[in-house]
């Protein structure tokens, strides 16, 4: 898990990162959780809309139930999140095929989030070319 140590660790600049490390999600949550950081899944297998993929983050980051499934309310939960937070995003290659605006807008904000510290997105699987460095 190097390149998940590094990030962890502060070695690295905050940002999104692809990710092709197999490790189950129980072992990265362990991983994460145990350096005192905040852990959240976006499973997106069956992701393909702006719809889909707003309830599937706000789920991922403990979003309340008046959560407005939205750019600007994912942007306000990830605001209010106490501590250092690794996203990681599971099969995002769905969205990013299907709806690459979307997909495209989403990043681009957690993006921006990370540079603000404390977060941390780790996209993993498979999907189109997208200019997003990677942690490996």
């Amino acid at each position: 898990m190097s390149g998940l140590a590094g990030i962890l660790a502060g070695h690295h600049a905050p940002g999104v990162y692809r990710w092709h490390a197999a490790f189950g999600p129980a072992d990265v949550r362990h991983t994460v959780e145990h350096a005192g950081w905040r852990f959240a899944r976006v499973d997106g297998v069956g992701v393909e809309d702006k719809t889909a993929l707003m309830g599937a983050l706000g789920a991922a980051v403990g979003a309340p139930d008046h959560y407005g499934h939205n750019l600007d309310a994912v942007w306000d939960v990830l605001r209010d999140v106490d501590g250092p937070m690794l996203l990681l995003w599971d099969e995002w290659g769905p969205i990013a095929r299907a709806d690459r605006d979307t997909f495209d807008r989403v990043t681009s904000l957690l993006n921006d989030r990370a540079e603000q510290g404390g977060l941390a997105v780790l996209l993993r699987g498979e999907g189109p070319e997208i200019d997003v460095p990677s942690l490996d």
